[in-house]
């Protein structure tokens, strides 16, 4: 469910005057969709539409732009169109099967929940090899984001900066509130357990020292949505 986009009332009684509301844009820290991308999104979208995948790839990917900005040093050209297509592998494994593998306590434990997770990122190499060839990227590139991909679960450490700031966006998405809600119906779980599960699997699995500030800010905000004080005030 998506936040609300128009307001219920207006308390102040009267629209606000012209040029009052900044334009939406990178000095606000809204930077959008680079055309780039946005052709990179269109062809990825079919591979996307499994699991909330593409729901989950849009927030991933709005929170690679912001590390981006901590990170001068790391290519765009190579996160950005990467966190669009590190998931599109699992389009190719059945949901159940993706359920089973992905179970709280159960993916690093078991040897085919294992596989199923390998698979998703031996698939999304493939598949990402496939849409960027499309798009004519250059091979050199092309390898890059394909070995990123291929391990950006299973791979416990970062190879690069790029990779880095991949698996930490990834990883964010579920101390976002879009995360918790996701984590709670795939599970059955109530708020405080999806909030619960969610940040043992982000705190203490971040590369970058912005990622973990911006996981304990997010973290923050889902306990004020499950404290008692705040439930009490609705």
């Amino acid at each position: 469910m998506l936040p609300r986009l128009l307001p219920d009332r207006n308390d102040l009684g009267h629209a606000l005057p012209d040029g009052v509301v900044p334009p939406l844009g990178p000095d606000v820290g809204l930077p959008g969709m680079r055309p780039a991308d946005e052709a990179v999104w269109d062809l990825a979208l079919p591979y996307l539409r499994h699991r909330d995948n593409d729901v989950h790839t849009i927030y991933a990917y709005g929170l690679a732009r912001a590390l981006l900005e901590a990170h001068p040093e790391a290519d765009p050209d190579v996160v950005l169109p990467g966190i669009i297509l590190h998931d599109s592998g699992w389009s190719t494994v059945p949901i159940p099967e993706i359920m089973a593998a992905l179970a709280p306590g159960t993916w690093s434990s078991s040897a085919e929940s294992f596989a199923t997770v390998r698979r998703h990122e031996v698939e999304g190499a493939r598949i990402s090899r496939e849409v960027l060839g499309r798009l004519d990227v250059p091979a050199v590139r092309v390898d890059t984001i394909c070995a990123i991909i291929d391990g950006h679960d299973t791979r416990k450490e970062a190879t690069s900066i790029e990779d880095a700031i991949l698996k930490d966006a990834d990883r964010l998405w579920r101390v976002t509130p879009r995360g918790v809600d996701t984590i709670m119906d795939w599970f059955g779980l109530t708020r405080e357990e999806s909030l619960a599960i969610n940040a043992s699997r982000v705190h203490g699995h971040l590369f970058t020292a912005e990622a973990r500030s911006m996981a304990w800010a997010l973290s923050a905000v889902g306990w004020v949505d499950t404290s008692p004080q705040r439930r009490a005030l609705d």
